[in-house]
């Protein structure tokens, strides 16, 4: 199978799945305990029709946007996501570069293998830097003040992630950072060799925003005891509109399921929140966002910008959320299939198509701009 074979979400999987050694892909493609939440993230929209209407004129669409005080050219962005340079050599400069493409939002992870400096120096797109609440304060603060430095225009914290999800694939492959792998996993390498062959004929893998507390060569903390060690379970509100105030800027939570800690996020000033699951790869059984999507919305939307992420995978998807009332949404494995599949054009093919999607979408749903969207064009099938 080619890049140019792939038209779709499922396409780009299968071809990462071919490319990818089976521990490396399951790490991407997994989620935890019963994965019902992973299904579920996806299976969502299913239970939601649209209703289009017609002849109204509809030749050109504008699906520019602004969230967070950033103006998008797209309603989609990529969000950012740990050890990208694991699933393809060039990782975040691959994506970085589509989206700015793209004229959208890309993140980039405390766990990113590329340094936020050098991206925001490649890119004049609006950034985001993902982070988790340390134990360590000092580090929390260094950390927003080195974004800050860099120009970074969004900061982000993870608040669904004060410990690792039980990922079950990992455990029976034995994936981890640095590498223990079982048998069996050590197996899928060898039958994959070109992953092999890049990955040691390219720059030594690294995590530059956590140099100094995680290392590659096993000898400081593993990416686990970076989750089971570093990170503070302790966090409350209090610690995070500290950070807030700190930042001085657009400041986002990741991860916000509830209208009352939505309620909460307004009242510390934050900017925007992220409904998310963590992609189904933290609490197995959680709700999905787009099913507490309208509820959100009806609870803080006009006084705060609500996104979601988790499950996105077709222009319809993204058509739905914002419908409902979503400001944007994030894409995930929407974009590290393709990058696994073919680094940099894997990506803006990806996106190019859903763009398209998008487009097609709004034209058939009598749309011209975004803020034409509503839940009128909804309806939800009862449950059984």
């Amino acid at each position: 199978m080619r890049l140019s074979q792939c038209h779709n979400f499922h396409d780009f999987r299968r071809l990462a799945r071919c490319r990818l050694p089976g521990p490396i892909f399951d790490y991407i493609d997994g989620g935890a305990d019963d994965e019902v939440t992973h299904r579920r993230n996806t299976a969502s929209f299913e239970q939601c029709d649209l209703v289009p209407n017609v002849l109204r004129g509809v030749q050109e669409v504008d699906l520019s946007v602004t969230v967070m005080g950033q103006k998008l050219a797209l309603p989609f962005y990529c969000s950012p996501t740990a050890l990208q340079r694991l699933f393809h050599h060039r990782g975040e400069r691959a994506v970085a570069a589509a989206a700015a493409r793209y004229g959208t939002m890309f993140g980039v992870s405390s766990l990113g293998t590329v340094s936020l400096e050098e991206l925001r120096k490649a890119h004049d797109t609006p950034q985001i830097y993902q982070f988790y609440f340390h134990r360590d304060r000092g580090l929390n603060r260094a950390m927003m003040q080195r974004a800050k430095d860099a120009g970074v225009e969004v900061m982000m914290l993870t608040v669904d992630s004060i410990t690792g999800g039980n990922r079950e694939r990992d455990l029976r492959t034995g994936f981890s950072i640095p590498f223990r792998l079982t048998l069996a996993g050590m197996l899928q390498f060898v039958i994959k060799p070109q992953w092999g062959i890049q990955y040691v004929t390219h720059e030594r893998f690294r995590l530059p925003q956590l140099d100094e507390h995680v290392d590659m060569s096993g000898g400081a903390v593993s990416i686990g005891r970076y989750f089971s060690e570093m990170l503070d379970p302790s966090m409350n509100w209090d610690d995070v509109a500290e950070m807030v105030r700190s930042w001085n800027g657009p400041f986002c939570l990741k991860g916000i399921m509830s209208p009352a800690d939505a309620r909460r996020a307004v009242e510390i000033g934050c900017a925007g929140i992220i409904l998310s699951n963590h992609g189904g790869r933290q609490l197995d059984g959680s709700r999905a966002a787009f099913d507490q999507l309208a509820e959100i919305v009806d609870a803080v939307g006009d006084r705060i910008d609500v996104m979601m992420d988790g499950g996105i995978q077709r222009g319809t998807h993204i058509l739905k959320a914002l419908s409902l009332g979503a400001k944007a949404v994030g894409l995930g494995r929407s974009y590290l299939y393709p990058l696994a599949a073919a680094g940099q054009p894997g990506v803006e093919r990806a996106l190019c198509l859903l763009r398209a999607e998008l487009e097609r979408d709004m034209k058939l749903m009598g749309c011209t701009s975004l803020g034409q969207l509503s839940r009128a064009n909804l309806r939800f099938k009862s449950a059984a």
